[in-house]
C-alpha cells in the first residue's frame, strides 16, 4: 500500500492565496469614496451587461471585483437574505455588519475547505445613515472572509495599493458629488498612466454609483451614461 501524499495545511493555505492573488491582480478597480451626502462607487467597467456595484437593501449597496459569477452569486444571495430578514423582523435590523458578517462566514467556509477552490474576488460592503450622510460605513471582505472597516475611501483590484496612496495625497473632505466623480476619475487615469496605450475615462469605461442620504427611502442611485458624459464633460 503507498503512503498518501503529504502537504502541510499551511503550504495549502499558502497555496489558495498565490491562487486568488494571481486572479485578483487581473481585476477591474472599485472606488468608493465619502462624499458630502453619502458615498460614491466608481469602478471600471467597459462591459454593460454586467454591473460591479448593486442596491442590496435600502440604505445598502455591494462593490464588487473578480470573477463575475461568484460575486453575482453573492450578490443575489445577499438580497434575498435581507428581505427575508426585514420583512420577518424591522427593515432596521437589515445593517451594513450584519451583511458583512453573513458574507465573512460563507467566504471564510469555503476558503478553508481543503477540496474546494476560493473564491477569486473581493467586496466592499457600502452603508450610510438613513436620515444623513453622517455615519457611513465601508467594509472590506478579502477572499477568506477577512473583513475590516475602512474610513474615507477604499478600493478593491489589481491596483487597489496605487489607488489608495493617490487618494491619501488627493482626498478632501466635504467633497460635492461632482467633485468626488472626477477625483475617482482622475485616480482611475492616474494608476494607468503608465499604460503602454493612452488611457482615458469615459462614460463607455466606467460605471457609477451612489449612496445618497437625500433620497427618499431606497438611497441607491445608478448613474446613466448621460449623466456621466454630463459630469465628465464639464469637468474636461
Amino acid at each position: 500500500m503507498s503512503t498518501p501524499y503529504y502537504v502541510s495545511p499551511d503550504q495549502i493555505w499558502e497555496d489558495k492565496k498565490e491562487f486568488v492573488d494571481r486572479g485578483i491582480e487581473q481585476a477591474k478597480e472599485v472606488i468608493v469614496l465619502e462624499y458630502n451626502n453619502g458615498l460614491l462607487m466608481v469602478a471600471e467597467n467597459p462591459r454593460k451587461t454586467i454591473f460591479k456595484m448593486s442596491e442590496i437593501y435600502d440604505r445598502i449597496a455591494l462593490a464588487s471585483t473578480g470573477r463575475v459569477s461568484e460575486y453575482e452569486a453573492l450578490r443575489v444571495a445577499g438580497i434575498r437574505e435581507a428581505e427575508i430578514k426585514g420583512y420577518t423582523y424591522y427593515r432596521e435590523d437589515v445593517t451594513g455588519k450584519w451583511l458583512t458578517n453573513l458574507y465573512s462566514q460563507h467566504m471564510s467556509a469555503i476558503a478553508q475547505a481543503w477540496d474546494t477552490k476560493p473564491l477569486e474576488i473581493e467586496l466592499l460592503v457600502c452603508e450610510i445613515d438613513g436620515h444623513s450622510s453622517v455615519g457611513s460605513q465601508i467594509y472590506k471582505i478579502t477572499f477568506d472572509g477577512t473583513y475590516e472597516e475602512k474610513e474615507r475611501f477604499a478600493a478593491i483590484g489589481g491596483k487597489a495599493d496605487s489607488i489608495l496612496e493617490f487618494l491619501e495625497n488627493t482626498y478632501q473632505e466635504g467633497l460635492d458629488i461632482k467633485d468626488a466623480i472626477e477625483l475617482a476619475a482622475n485616480t482611475l487615469e492616474s494608476i494607468e498612466a503608465d499604460a503602454p496605450e493612452s488611457y482615458e475615462i469615459n462614460p463607455n469605461t466606467i460605471e457609477i454609483a451612489c449612496l445618497d442620504a437625500t433620497l427618499d427611502r431606497r438611497k441607491f442611485h445608478r448613474f446613466t451614461i448621460e449623466e456621466i458624459d454630463e459630469i465628465l464633460g464639464n469637468a474636461s
